[in-house]
């Protein structure tokens, strides 16, 4: 699936079924070696799911549009949550950076759009209990 307002033709397309983790991306640099894998990282308490890595993330140049989709399992959530209560989060260093996204109920996904590279290599679906998504 192309990202919206971009020709099919320049996104480049990773997925890691096992896991639950595509990825769509729009860079004129994406080396060789890029694409997902399971992480190693601990997930956060808030985790949904088990972490992916971006691999080589730090070696894209000139990213126009970089596409996050995870899948979550809805049955994790607290009692009482809201299942729109969901984002993707990225480690940042010592802390899980929740990210602008959107949920999909009928999919169980949660998305993330950047025009970016992340800021960091390993993403995840976390409970985000804060009311808000960042970057609002």
């Amino acid at each position: 699936m192309a990202i919206p307002g971009y020709d099919a033709s320049t996104v480049a397309e990773y997925s890691l079924k096992h896991a639950g983790a595509r990825v769509d991306l729009v860079a004129s640099v994406v080396p060789e070696a890029f694409g997902l894998a399971r992480s190693d990282s601990e997930p956060p308490a808030a985790a949904l799911g088990e972490p992916v890595d971006l691999v080589a993330c730090d070696e894209l140049r000139a990213v126009e549009a970089l596409r996050v989709v995870l899948d979550y399992d809805p049955t994790a959530l607290p009692a009482g949550a809201s299942p729109t209560d969901v984002a993707v989060a990225v480690e940042t260093g010592d802390e899980w950076q929740r990210l602008h996204s959107a949920v999909d109920l009928e999919e169980t996904t949660v998305t993330a759009v950047l025009n970016e590279r992340p800021p960091g290599a390993t993403v995840v679906a976390v409970y985000d209990d804060r009311g808000e998504k960042a970057g609002e």
